[in-house]
């Protein structure tokens, strides 16, 4: 900080320096001579002596009142040049300030201050320093970003903003408060953009060994990273899911992991129904080690299992020390195979777990299933959560394609896919020959909300679409006319529908639901329902296909969905998040082309000085009221 003052306003407030002539010009020709009666003419020789007196100087030398009024207007000329000691930073016109509040940014440490707190100090200093000419804009990141003012220098409706910041119990998403910038700068003319967070960033390993952020992001403008020091202490649960031992029971792993700042200890209780499960697992862990806990839960009835941590001593955030998971009751899958469909029939038969209908008789006890493979469009109807459609056409997808009699060759597909995983398809002969109708391309397709998973010659072979929390796969060429069926991969691809059915049923791996979100919910269509949570209750209609989806849960705990009273369903949603709970924080940020550093001394803003030149202002008009307005020595009361 330079102390040398500059001047916002210098050459307006200069102007007022000007209107000390006519003040001393005044007291120049001020001379009141009193009329007196006199005994003697030798008493003119004092008045003589007076006119000395009254020649401008020595009246200017001796008057006290006229030193006390220019040093008051010479205050007040000050304060109107807006003189300021200049900060660091440089001044921008146009600021936008990024605050950070993810999760991470509500960790403590031991006085009780939060990441949070000390970024709203530094940047309350910058909103309390304005100058005339600046705006600020405030942003903040969290799941997503979010612009709470418009550029202003209006310090009560930026600090009133500031106040009402808070965190969430999400990661940050740090592309969306970069990309809102970007946009900003098409409207004003932006040099620079101050972020300020404690560094909790996803890293990358280094050739060297280093991590380090990355951002896959290109900055238009220069950023100043300004990192928060770590709060201390912490333990935390990062991940909860359970897998299917058997029918009859479920596998439940909790991993717990400490803060790369100090080891930590603690005692871990699984509450299975709000019910201890067993006796509190005590926990001793070096800084930034883990430990995974296993837990046996019986699955015949549903289990609503909450992980609950207790720290010894300080632990610098508090909404990871819970997690939820509710585990349905275990059972069979229950599939609906159309008997047209021998070989699929045959492949399920042989795979435990699988309650498959029609049976032997041909008589179907469901009215729902977890899994149906059919060759007919029509079956589309039957409720289902996962479906194959083998050899049919989607009714919505019929406009786009024909089915012909020719050989399709795969020219390619996509590896990765659930269903395609280890299968191979190359030089599969397919004696279904699908085409496109004329001027229809993948996008078109991809309009209709489904995703091509294999390419043929021709056409998509292979579609894939998700609605909600319904899945959908459509092979567009009958497997009975190919030579799939004699291939390993035939059974390879069955297996995977199999995992994949058992997954969308949550029968065979369950994870603890992240904030942010709440999954879809199958309801009724068009029907006003109540989401009860931690923060206040939501009012919220299903659309038309009667999903209710995109529920916020930006806090870790328990919701409920409820309709007109009556519970329809409870999630418990939990941070599980390895980063956050970690309070790493990086030194750099590596984008496309630049790399930015991280600051972590504390920004020197500009000081204004015209407050104080007016309080000292204010100060001399009191004493000179005082001092020529008090009663003369002597004078009775």
């Amino acid at each position: 900080m330079s102390w040398f003052p500059g001047f916002s306003t210098a050459a307006t407030g200069a102007w007022l320096f000007l209107l000390l002539i006519p003040l001393i010009i005044f007291y120049f020709l001020k001379l009141r001579r009193p009329q007196l009666q006199i005994a003697s003419l030798a008493l003119w020789q004092q008045v003589i002596s007076d006119q000395r007196v009254n020649s401008p100087f020595q009246k200017f030398k001796r008057n006290l009142l006229l030193l006390l009024q220019i040093l008051l207007l010479s205050l007040i000329a000050l304060a109107a040049m807006q003189p300021f000691l200049k900060g660091d930073a440089e001044n921008s016109q146009y600021l936008p300030i990024m605050i950070d509040t993810s999760a991470s940014m509500a960790a403590v440490d031991e006085a009780g201050q939060s990441r949070l707190d000390l970024a709203k100090e530094q940047v309350r200093e910058i909103i309390e320093g304005l100058l005339p000419g600046q705006q600020l804009t405030l942003v903040t990141v969290g799941s997503t970003a979010r612009r709470l003012t418009e550029f202003t220098d209006n310090k009560p409706l930026l600090l009133s903003a500031l106040n009402g910041i808070e965190t969430s119990d999400v990661p940050s998403r740090f592309e969306d408060g970069l990309q809102l910038a970007q946009a900003m700068t098409r409207t004003f003319k932006i040099d620079q953009v101050r972020l300020y967070s404690d560094g909790n960033l996803p890293t990358r390993k280094l050739p060297t060994g280093d991590e380090v952020a990355s951002v896959d992001f290109d900055l238009s403008y220069a950023l100043d990273f300004f990192v928060l020091p770590t709060a201390g202490r912490n333990l935390g649960v990062t991940a909860l899911n359970a897998r299917r031992a058997s029918v009859d029971e479920w596998d439940v792993f909790v991993r717990v992991e400490a803060g790369v700042a100090e080891s930590a200890s603690g005692q871990l209780e699984l509450l299975v129904n709000g019910a201890p499960l067993r006796e509190a697992e005590p926990l001793s862990l070096e800084a930034g080690a883990s430990q995974r806990l296993v837990f046996r839960v019986d699955a015949s009835q549903p289990a609503h299992i909450e992980a609950r941590l207790t720290a010894d001593g300080h632990d610098a955030l508090k909404s990871d020390n819970r997690a939820f998971l509710d585990l349905p009751v275990g059972r069979d899958l229950v599939v609906y195979c159309a008997p047209s469909l021998a070989m699929y029939r045959h492949a399920l038969s042989q795979m435990p777990g699988i309650l498959m209908e029609p049976n032997a008789e041909g008589k179907s006890d469901h009215v729902s299933y977890d899994l149906l493979i059919s060759d007919t469009a029509d079956d589309l109807s039957k409720e289902a959560a996962t479906s194959l459609l083998v050899g049919a056409v989607p009714p919505e997808v019929k406009p786009l394609i024909t089915i012909e009699t020719g050989l399709a060759e795969v020219v390619d597909w996509k590896r990765e896919a659930s269903l395609l995983q280890h299968v191979q398809l190359r030089e599969v002969v397919i004696t279904d020959l699908p085409k496109r109708a004329t001027g229809i391309e993948d996008g078109d397709f991809e309009e209709l909300g489904y995703e091509i998973l294999a390419f043929g010659n021709e056409s998509p072979l292979i579609l894939r679409k998700r609605d909600g929390p319904k899945l959908l796969y459509s092979l567009l060429f009958h497997t009975d006319r190919s030579t799939l069926p004699y291939r390993v991969g035939f059974p390879i691809m069955i297996q995977n529908l199999i995992t994949e059915a058992l997954q969308q049923a949550s029968l065979s791996e369950l994870r603890a639901l992240a904030t942010g979100a709440l999954p879809p919910l199958s309801v009724d269509p068009k029907t006003a329902y109540q989401v009860v949570g931690p923060g206040p209750a939501m009012s919220l209609v299903s659309n038309d296909e009667g999903v209710l989806d995109n529920v916020p849960a930006q806090t870790v705990g328990e919701y409920e969905v409820r309709q007109g009273g009556e519970l329809i369903q409870q999630f418990g949603v939990s941070l599980i998040n390895s980063t956050e709970t970690s309070l790493k924080g990086v030194n750099e940020i590596q984008f496309r082309e630049v790399k930015v550093g991280a600051e972590s001394e504390r920004v020197k803003t500009d000081k204004p000085l015209w407050s104080t030149l007016a309080a000292m202002a204010f100060g001399i008009l009191l004493l000179e009221w005082w001092y020529f307005q008090k009663r003369p020595s002597g004078m009775p009361a």
